[in-house]
Formats: structure tokens, sequence, C-alpha cells
């Protein structure tokens, strides 16, 4: 039996059938386009549609989740790996009981992981499934090895871009390496873009339509726009506060454009292809492949 279907395994264990969280991933071409901010008001917006809501914040370089939320975790993914922590107490609950987790050194140290390790972790993952329907992890922005790891686990994939060159260009940039990927598959991965910071819809349909034009000629690659995020004064102001936008602010433009965005995620169910058995499925994905010790 090879590594990746023993992993499958331990996923399969346990009473049937087995809650599964929906797993979503934030990501970006470059960093400063306001990706954690969209996965906070994200998290804030599907908390009031009712769902029970955690961030994973994937980018152990910063700690953008916290500062957002006002928050210092205790303790994140290297105590559950390292010190004997359970899932649960790794939770800290920010704003509206909406749980994050601080991926913080665990994830560098994910490949130097023994087989014991690996079981123990997905154990916990699998229990993080139970206790919450969205669980939006936030990645480093670029195209590290780290990042590209996540992406390639995930079924669900949003991509968030600006106006400026740059950010088109790096968000290409992007696609290109995780096409390249040998464990990527476009049947397997559904990518959807919110264009961020732009003063209208027509504009973000715009910004879409110049990355969908160079990705389908180049990658063949199916992408998806999902909505817009206006520039928004307001929003700035609320980050300086530490206090998410939806919070802060509801009836400012960019929460607005947020609610619409949760709603439309909420409501559209991706195809079963899509769902890769939660966050323990998840995270046994993104080790497939590895040799364990």
């Amino acid at each position: 039996m090879d590594q990746a279907q023993q992993l499958r395994n331990i996923i399969k264990r346990g009473e049937q059938p087995r809650p599964v969280a929906r797993v979503i991933t934030v990501t970006s071409g470059k960093g400063g386009v306001g990706k954690s901010n969209v996965s906070i008001n994200l998290a804030v917006q599907m908390k009031r549609l009712g769902k029970r809501v955690i961030i994973f914040d994937a980018d152990f370089g910063l700690a953008n989740i916290e500062v957002m939320f006002g928050a210092v975790p205790k303790h994140n993914l290297s105590d559950l790996i390292y010190q004997g922590k359970n899932i649960r107490e790794i939770i800290t609950m920010g704003p509206m009981d909406i749980g994050f987790i601080s991926g913080g050194s665990g994830i560098a140290g994910l490949s130097n992981l023994n087989r014991d390790y690996i079981n123990y972790l997905i154990q916990n993952l699998a229990e993080l499934d139970s206790i919450a329907d969205v669980i939006i992890i936030d990645t480093g922005a670029g195209i590290s090895d780290s990042v590209l790891e996540f992406l390639v686990a995930s079924g669900e994939v949003l991509l968030v871009m600006t106006p400026e060159p740059t950010s088109l260009t790096d968000s290409y940039s992007l696609l290109k390496a995780l096409n390249r990927h040998p464990r990527y598959s476009r049947e397997m991965t559904l990518i959807k873009v919110i264009a961020n910071k732009v003063m209208s819809e027509e504009e973000g349909r715009q910004l879409f339509g110049k990355l969908n034009a160079v990705v389908s000629r180049y990658l063949k690659i199916p992408i998806q726009y999902l909505g817009f995020v206006p520039d928004d004064p307001q929003l700035m102001k609320a980050i300086m506060q530490q206090t998410p936008i939806s919070i802060e602010n509801p009836r400012a433009r960019s929460s607005l454009a947020f609610e619409t965005l949760a709603a439309t995620l909420t409501g559209s169910t991706p195809a079963a292809a899509y769902h890769k058995h939660g966050m323990a499925g998840f995270f046994a994905n993104m080790v497939r492949g590895k040799k364990f010790s």
C-alpha cells in the first residue's frame, strides 16, 4: 500500500458520513493587492449568512490575519505538530466568533515530518471539518513552492488582483507556474478571479477580460470572474483601526461588495469534482507524493 493510500484510509476512518468543510484558498500573484483583507471580509460575510467559518493563515512570513483581527494567537500549527496540542487548542477566536489558525513555522516544516506526525496531523484536521462549514486558506503572495503546494491541493481557488499592470503580469505568472506543477489538474481545480480596488464593476470585468485573454490563449486554463471590490477610502480607515470593514462599516461600498461576493460563493456549490474531502483531504492531497520516513 502506498503512502497516499494510507493517508486516504486515515481520512475514511470514523463514523460515516464524515462532515466535510468547504475549503477555499485565497491567493495573489503579488503582495499588496488586499488578499488577506478579502479573506477576512469574506469570512465575516459568510458568518452573517449562517456559516461556521475558520481562517487558516498560511502566510508564515507575515501575520496579516492576526493583525487585522487585533488578536494574537497563543498557539499555531507548530504547537499542534510538535507540542501535542489538539486542533481546538490552536484556534484563536476573532470578531463574531470567527476562528483563525496561524500556520507559523509549522508550514515550512511540513516536508520534514515523518509518517506518524502526518497521521496525527490529518486526524486532527479531520476534526476541524466537523466544527467548520467553510475554511478559508489565506496563502502567501507570489509563486513560492509553499504557495503552489497549497494551490494544487485546493479544489477552489480565489485569485485576487488589482488594476496595477504588475498585478496583471504577476497573476499570469502565478497561473503559469501552477499550470506547470506536476500535480495540478485543471479538471479538479476551480479558479475564480476577484478584481480588487477597481473604480466600477465595468473596470472589474475589463480587468478580468485582460487576464482571461492571455490565460485562454497561452495556458488554456479555465478561469471564472467572481466579482469586484471597489476602491474605498473607508476600507483603509478600517484597516488602520484593525477592524474588518464589514464590521466597522457594514454599509460601506466595499462591505456591500464583500456581501455580494460571499452570497455568490455561498449560493454556488462547486461540482463534486472540486471537493477534495474537506480540510483533512486537502492536507492529504498536499502531501501526496512526498516521501516520509
